[in-house]
């Protein structure tokens, strides 16, 4: 990633959100043959296995690094890696795709609070426009531009799943900041998905024994590759250095893509078509993100007052 395109922070955020877009079609579409405990343990698994190849040597290099911080990436595992995607897994059997989407279209608006009480850092009036443009945009394409879609709503225990998802990542977003900047991104990736499988496995192991595992066909086996691959390592490689280079309130706000991105993906993937919604949700995400990326560095104003360094 050391070409000028791949370098911009912007555009890792739009890799990892595109990822996760599928990560959400394949988790939809494979709900009903693998259980939610089982497509995360594998996932990490493998993602683990292909990486360490790649981290091993600089992961025993830095072990003492890795140490001294070991408790900031310990919770970096049990929110990003093991609480997170189950929560979403989970939520996904029990709850509706719009449901889901409404749910996770918070996160813009919770990442921040999280980012001020654990580092202080600051919201100013031009982001809290973005999220608010952004999030009228994501709601028309959740909505389907019919509004009494959303008066018709009925939560499920699902959505709490969800709920608990968009706290989750919040966290880890926010707990980025702790890491010091020499500790090089695949040891980092590396130890929390080592940390997030030790985590996960009694879960697994229970999910097992009480509703059995899955039949490793070749879809399913397809599916635990595309998430392992690309919704975990290129995925959280991607978002972890974005969030270092612009910080987690400017990074969640991109979270409003995964929705887009979804639809897209399962225009092309499941068949499904582009509709008028789409065209109007769509310009509306982007001018909230234009608002919250661009022409940061004068007029700043908290949203709760507190001197602290600006946010870069």
């Amino acid at each position: 990633m050391k070409s000028h395109a791949f370098s911009s922070p912007y555009v890792l955020l739009v890799i990892a959100t595109l990822c996760w877009g599928g990560n959400f079609v394949i988790a939809r579409a494979v709900h009903a043959d693998m259980p939610p405990m089982s497509l995360t343990f594998w996932r990490w698994v493998m993602a683990c296995l292909l990486l360490f190849p790649l981290s091993g040597r600089a992961l025993f290099a830095h072990r003492a690094l890795v140490r001294r911080h070991f408790y900031v990436l310990l919770g970096l595992s049990l929110t990003g890696v093991a609480i997170f995607h189950s929560f979403v897994y989970i939520a996904l059997h029990t709850t509706t795709a719009v449901n889901a989407s409404l749910v996770l279209a918070v996160m813009p608006m919770v990442i921040p609070l999280f980012s001020y009480l654990i580092n202080g850092d600051r919201l100013s009036s031009r982001q809290i426009a973005g999220i608010g443009v952004s999030s009228i945009g994501i709601l028309i394409i959740i909505s389907r531009a019919d509004w009494s879609v959303l008066t018709r709503l009925s939560f499920t225990p699902g959505d709490l799943w969800i709920l608990g998802a968009v706290i989750s990542w919040s966290i880890y977003s926010s707990l980025l900041k702790r890491l010091p900047r020499e500790m090089p991104s695949l040891v980092m990736l590396q130890t929390i998905m080592m940390i997030g499988i030790v985590l996960v496995f009694p879960f697994y192991l229970r999910e097992v024994y009480l509703y059995g595992g899955f039949t490793p066909s070749p879809a399913n086996l397809a599916a635990i590759a595309y998430v392992a691959i690309f919704a975990s390592i290129v995925a959280f490689l991607s978002w972890n250095k974005a969030v270092h280079e612009v910080g987690a309130n400017k990074a969640g706000l991109f979270i409003h893509l995964i929705p887009l991105f979804s639809a897209f993906l399962a225009i092309l993937l499941l068949g499904e078509r582009l509709q008028g919604y789409h065209f109007a949700g769509l310009p509306l995400i982007l001018a909230g993100i234009y608002l919250t990326t661009r022409g940061m560095a004068r007029g700043r104003e908290n949203i709760i007052p507190r001197s602290v360094p600006d946010e870069r």
